[in-house]
C-alpha cells in the first residue's frame, strides 16, 4: 500500500497511541507525497513507525483515523465496519424489532468511522458525510448497506449538502443515491412518527432522545406538561402516551408545529389534551406562571465552537432560570444540551447556577446521555455530546 505519509512531530504521537481518532494540523512535522483532501494517508511517528491510516483533510483536524492497523482500506473494510455497527444494534434490540424501526446505524467515531452518520428509517438509510474522505467512499458504503439489509432496504438518501466542509471542491447535493421513497411513518416503542428526511433538521428526527422520551412518559401520568423546542413533538407524544393531563408543545417553526399536530393525530384518536404554539421559546417562557408540573427543555446546540462557549452557557442559564422560577412546586425539569463543546461538568454547573439564582431547593434524579445506537468511543470523549439532567424542584 503506497499511501502519502503524514509524519508527526516528536512527542505528538501520544494521543494516537492512546487511540484518539483525530490528528490535528499542529502535530504534523511534514507530509511526504502528493496529498489532496479526502485522500487516504499513512500516519507515522518521527522515527517512521506506522501508527494509523486515515482520511486527510484541510483544517484543524488534519486526519480522521479509520484504523490503527496496517491493513487495506477496501470494500471488505467498509462491509466489516458497517456490519459490526449493525450487529451492535441488533444485539441490543433495535435492528429487526417490529416495535422499533428507526435507529442510528453508524455514529461516526463511536463506531470507528469518523465523518460518517447513517440513520435508518423503516427501510430508508439516510447518510450524512462530514468529511471529503467519507464522501469519496460513498459507493463502497452504499454497497455495504445494500448487502446488510438486502430486500428490506427501499432507498438510500444522501443528506450531505450542508455537512461537507464548505471550503472543499466537492459540491454535495442532497438526493437519493439508491431507490426512492417519500415521507415515512416510523415506529419507536410503538409510537408513530412521520419523518421527512428531505426537509427536516438533521436526518429528519432526533433519534438520540429515544430513551429520554420513554423516561418522560413514565413521569407524565396526570401531569401538566410543557415541551419547549419541541420540533416534531417527540417528547409530547410520549407524554400523552404516558397519561398526561395536558401537553403543550412550543417551537418557533410553524412547519415543525404542523408536524407535531400530525404526529399527535397519528397516535391518538382524541388530541384535545394537546395544544401547540409556533412562538419563540424564550418569549413563551417569560410568563408561564405556576401551571406546569413537568417541563422539557431540549434546545438546539447553542455552541458548535469553543469560541462561543461562554455565550452558549449564558443562554442555557437564562433558559433554565425561566423554567425553574415558574415550574410548580414538586415539579420535574428535564433539561438538555446537545452541544459537543459543552462538557457534562459545564452543563451541570450552568444548571446549578440557574438553580442558585432562583433560590429553590432542587435535587438531581437522573443524569442522562445518548442511547446505545449513539455509542461513545472511550478513546474519543468528544463523541459524548448529549447530556441531560432530570431535577426535582421543591
Amino acid at each position: 500500500m503506497n499511501y502519502p505519509k503524514v509524519i508527526l512531530k516528536s512527542g505528538k504521537d501520544q494521543s494516537v497511541r492512546r487511540y484518539h481518532p483525530w490528528i490535528f494540523s499542529g502535530a504534523i512535522k511534514k507530509i511526504i507525497g502528493n496529498v489532496n483532501e479526502g485522500d487516504l494517508v499513512m500516519v507515522t511517528d518521527n522515527k517512521d513507525e506506522f501508527l494509523a491510516l486515515g482520511h486527510y483533510q484541510i483544517g484543524s483536524i488534519a486526519v480522521r483515523i479509520l484504523t490503527f492497523k496496517d491493513k487495506e482500506i477496501d470494500a471488505g473494510f467498509w462491509k466489516d465496519k458497517i456490519s459490526k455497527a449493525y450487529n451492535l444494534r441488533k444485539n441490543f434490540g433495535l435492528a429487526e424489532n417490529k416495535n422499533n424501526n428507526v435507529y442510528r446505524l453508524v455514529h461516526a467515531e463511536g463506531d470507528g468511522l469518523p465523518g460518517l452518520i447513517i440513520d435508518y428509517y423503516n427501510g430508508t438509510a439516510v447518510l450524512q458525510m462530514h468529511s471529503i474522505g467519507m464522501y469519496l467512499n460513498r459507493e463502497a458504503i452504499i454497497e455495504a448497506i445494500k448487502e446488510i439489509y438486502g430486500d428490506n432496504l427501499k432507498a438510500i438518501y444522501d443528506k450531505s449538502e450542508s455537512t461537507i466542509p464548505f471550503k472543499s471542491e466537492v459540491e454535495a447535493k442532497n438526493g437519493y443515491i439508491y431507490g426512492s421513497s417519500g415521507e415515512s411513518v416510523v415506529l419507536e416503542y410503538g409510537n408513530k412518527f412521520k419523518i421527512n428526511w428531505e426537509e427536516g433538521q438533521k436526518t429528519g428526527f432526533f433519534i438520540d432522545q429515544r430513551e429520554n422520551r420513554k423516561l418522560v412518559s413514565e413521569y407524565s401520568k396526570d401531569q401538566t406538561v410543557l415541551n419547549v423546542f419541541g420540533y416534531t413533538g417527540g417528547f409530547s407524544v410520549y407524554a400523552m402516551q404516558g397519561g398526561a393531563k395536558s401537553v403543550h408543545s412550543v417551537d418557533s417553526s410553524k412547519k415543525a408545529i404542523d408536524l407535531t399536530n400530525e404526529n399527535m393525530e397519528l397516535n391518538f384518536e382524541d388530541t384535545s389534551r394537546h395544544e401547540a404554539f409556533a412562538v419563540d421559546a424564550f418569549e413563551f417562557l417569560n410568563d408561564i406562571g405556576n401551571k406546569y408540573d413537568l417541563i422539557i427543555l431540549d434546545p438546539p446546540a447553542f455552541a458548535k465552537h469553543h469560541n462561543v462557549l461562554h455565550n452558549a452557557l449564558q443562554g442555557y442559564k437564562r433558559l433554565n432560570i425561566k423554567a425553574l422560577e415558574q415550574i410548580k412546586s414538586g415539579g420535574l425539569l428535564f433539561t438538555f444540551s446537545c452541544s459537543q463543546v459543552v462538557s457534562k461538568e459545564n452543563f451541570r454547573k450552568t444548571v446549578f447556577t440557574a438553580a442558585a439564582n432562583t433560590g429553590r431547593n432542587i435535587r438531581i434524579l437522573h443524569q442522562l446521555s445518548q442511547p446505545v445506537d449513539h455509542p461513545v468511543n472511550i478513546y474519543h470523549p468528544e463523541s459524548e455530546y448529549l447530556k441531560g439532567l432530570v431535577v426535582y424542584v421543591e
